[in-house]
């Protein structure tokens, strides 16, 4: 998808950019896959705000994607590609032979009218999805399992893509976007090809008001706060944080400090940190 520009004729237009979206089709979506989605604005079942700045937005509705795609050896067209508001990445709508509709994420370079398909012997092509031990070394994926049979958990973000390096035992060393390289099972699935929309990163909002339709409230700083509302607060004049090192609203010290459990089981499939 291109990036879409507009004549300076407002300061809001100055710099706003969007994505031209002449490439998806002209539907509305799938009735029997959406549900209603309510609006939490960061708070918790108790109604504490436990995430900041997160509030009103237009309304949505939740497609139901189907991360696990467990219909092996069936063939599935693609009967539409489909905007959607709560992700990155466009979604496309496929009909099974068998008369079944299901949303999966798009793969870049999937059109309208191509087919898919999921199994262990089948072509390598963008949209099939085939466990890593079939997959060759090199081959960018997405949507890729940690378990086998628990569906995609991780590389399912606007232009992402991971890539298979080599595979050793039952293992296979994938490269994940952060450049962090992991030992995954060779057992797990995975869908080729790099996920759609990667212009999404490029866009600009332009003005305010398009954060508050995504639902993004106002962030303050936290040195220009009162002292009672935040560490960084208070001093005279414009005196910086006033302390050795950066602490969260609750006293907390950030950026920098490592939250990763040191004991944490999964650590042991990690060849190389992201850092």
């Amino acid at each position: 998808m291109s990036i879409k520009r507009f004549k300076p004729i407002t300061p809001s237009l100055r710099h706003r950019t969007v994505l031209d979206y002449s490439e998806l089709s002209d539907k509305k979506s799938e009735r029997r896959l959406t549900v209603a989605l309510k609006k939490h604005s960061g708070r918790n079942s108790q109604g504490k705000v436990t995430v900041r700045h997160q509030g009103g937005g237009e309304k949505r509705k939740y497609r139901m994607i189907d991360f696990i795609q467990n219909k092996i050896n069936i063939e599935a067209r693609v009967e539409a590609l489909e905007y959607d508001p709560n992700r990155t990445a466009n979604i496309a709508l496929l009909i099974y032979k068998d008369g079944e509709k299901r949303y999966i994420l798009a793969p870049n370079g999937l059109k309208v009218g191509d087919t898919i398909i999921v199994g262990e012997s089948v072509d390598i092509k963008v949209g099939n999805r085939l466990p890593l031990a079939k997959i060759p070394a090199g081959h960018p994926i997405h949507n890729l399992e940690l378990i086998s049979g628990r569906g995609g958990k991780i590389v399912k973000s606007a232009g992402s893509a991971a890539y298979l390096q080599s595979k050793e035992g039952q293992f296979a060393i994938i490269k994940l976007p952060s450049g962090e390289l992991r030992k995954i099972s060779q057992k797990c699935f995975a869908s080729l090809g790099q996920v759609s929309n990667p212009d999404w990163q490029n866009v600009i909002l332009g003005k305010a008001g398009r954060s508050r339709h995504y639902g993004i409230r106002p962030s303050v700083r936290g040195v220009a706060m009162h002292p009672n509302s935040h560490p960084h607060g208070g001093g005279e004049g414009r005196s910086g944080i006033g302390m050795p090192g950066p602490k969260s609203p609750w006293g907390k010290p950030v950026g920098g400090l490592k939250t990763r459990k040191k004991r944490k089981p999964s650590n042991k499939f990690i060849v190389k940190g992201r850092k």
